[in-house]
C-alpha cells in the first residue's frame, strides 16, 4: 500500500482527493492538514465523508508527514514551494495541485502570481503532470507539477493536430467556461448563488494566469512557439468545463475526426466523440474522463473541437491521482474508473 498524505485538506480539490483515495484499492491515507481546521475530523467539515474517512486534520509539518511515501498538495499558489523541499529531502514523492511548479519561467511566475518563488532550484526538477503527453517523464517523477483544469482542457482538445503540424500553430483561440467550484471554496460575494444563478459572463479576458501555463504546454507539444488568444468564462454550475477550440487547418485533406480517433485511442480517460457530437459537462461530472468532439464548419480549413472535462477531477485531483498511479506502476484506471454522474 502507498501511504498517502494531503497537505491541505479543506479546499473542494482536497475533499475531491480524499473522496478518490478513500476508494483506491492500493492507496492508504495516513494524514491530512489543515491550519485552520487542526484536530477537527474530517467528517465534521464534509459529510459525505463520514464512516469513510476516519482521520482528523493535523498540523502540516514533517512530523505528521514522515511516514508517507507520497504526499499531495492542494494548496493555495505560494504555499507547496515553502514545505516541498523538506519533503523531498526526507525521500517522500510529490505531487503538487498548485501552480508553484508548473511554469519554467520564474520571472514570469512571479510576474504572474506576485510573489518571489522560495524554491526555484526545484521548478526544472518538477514534471508536468499530463499523462497523455508525459507519461514517461511522471513515471521516474520524484516532484510532479499537476495541470490546470483550464490549460488541460485547451492542451487535450489541440493536441493531436499541433503534434502533427496540421494547424497553424500561431493563431490558436481558446473559449473556456468553468463551473465555479474552479474559484475554490473561499467566502466571495462573486461566488454566492445569488450573484452567479441565470447568469454568464467572461472574466480576465486581457490576462489570465493560467495562460502562460498553456502556452508553454502547447510549445512543448508543437515543438515551436505558439500564439493564443485564452477568455474563460464563469458557468452557473458547480462543476466541469466547456472548451471551445479554434484553429486553421493548412491543408484541405487532413481527416481531423480519424486523427484524434487514432491518438487517443489507448488513452484510458480521453473519449473522442463521433463526428458531429457535442459533448456536455454533466457526461464527465465526478469522473477523471475528458470527451472531445471536432466539427469543420462549411468543411473548410476552420476546425472547432469541444472538450469537456471535470474542473474537479481530471482537472486536478483525478488527474493527480492518475499520475500517482503512472509514478507506482499501478493499472492506470486504479481508483478511477467510475461513471459520471447522472442526472
Amino acid at each position: 500500500m502507498i501511504k498517502v498524505g494531503i497537505v491541505g485538506g479543506t479546499g473542494y480539490t482536497g475533499v475531491e482527493l480524499l473522496r478518490l483515495l478513500a476508494g483506491h484499492p492500493n492507496a492508504e491515507l495516513v494524514a491530512i492538514t489543515s491550519r485552520s481546521e487542526k484536530g477537527k475530523p474530517v467528517a465534521n467539515l464534509f459529510a459525505n465523508l463520514r464512516g469513510i474517512v476516519d482521520l482528523a486534520f493535523s498540523e502540516p509539518d514533517m512530523g505528521n508527514l514522515k511516514n508517507c511515501d507520497l504526499v499531495f498538495f492542494a494548496t493555495p499558489h505560494g504555499v507547496a514551494q515553502n514545505l516541498v523541499p523538506e519533503i523531498l529531502a526526507a525521500g517522500i514523492r510529490v505531487i503538487d495541485l498548485s501552480a508553484d511548479f508548473r511554469i519554467r519561467d520564474l520571472a514570469l511566475w512571479e510576474h504572474w502570481y506576485a510573489q518571489t518563488h522560495k524554491a526555484p532550484e526545484l521548478v526544472a526538477e518538477a514534471v508536468y503532470g499530463l499523462p497523455e503527453f508525459n507519461r514517461s517523464a511522471i513515471a521516474k517523477a520524484k516532484l510532479v507539477a499537476c495541470p490546470g483544469c483550464y490549460p488541460t482542457s485547451v492542451q487535450l482538445g489541440l493536441m493531436p493536430l499541433l503534434e502533427a503540424g496540421h494547424v497553424d500553430a500561431g493563431d490558436l483561440i481558446a473559449n473556456s467556461a468553468s463551473g465555479v467550484s474552479g474559484a475554490g471554496r473561499q467566502a466571495s460575494v462573486a461566488n454566492l448563488l445569488s450573484e452567479i444563478s441565470d447568469s454568464f459572463k467572461a472574466y480576465a479576458a486581457s490576462g489570465h494566469r493560467h495562460q502562460p501555463e498553456i502556452e508553454q504546454g502547447l510549445a512543448d507539444i508543437a515543438g515551436t512557439a505558439v500564439g493564443l488568444t485564452f477568455v474563460p468564462h464563469l458557468l452557473p454550475i458547480n462543476r466541469g468545463i466547456h472548451t471551445t477550440l479554434y484553429a486553421n487547418l493548412l491543408a484541405d485533406d487532413i481527416d481531423v475526426q480519424a486523427l484524434y480517433e487514432r491518438r487517443y485511442q489507448d488513452e484510458p480517460f480521453v473519449d473522442v466523440l463521433p463526428a458531429g457530437s457535442y459533448p456536455e459537462t454533466r457526461s464527465v461530472r465526478g469522473s477523471n474522463y475528458c470527451r472531445i468532439a471536432i466539427h469543420r464548419p462549411g468543411g473548410g480549413r476552420k476546425v472547432v473541437i469541444l472538450v469537456v472535462e471535470d474542473n474537479l477531477t481530471k482537472g486536478a485531483s483525478g488527474q493527480a491521482l492518475q499520475c500517482m498511479n503512472i509514478m507506482y506502476n499501478l493499472a492506470e484506471c486504479a481508483g478511477l474508473s467510475m461513471p459520471a454522474l447522472m442526472p
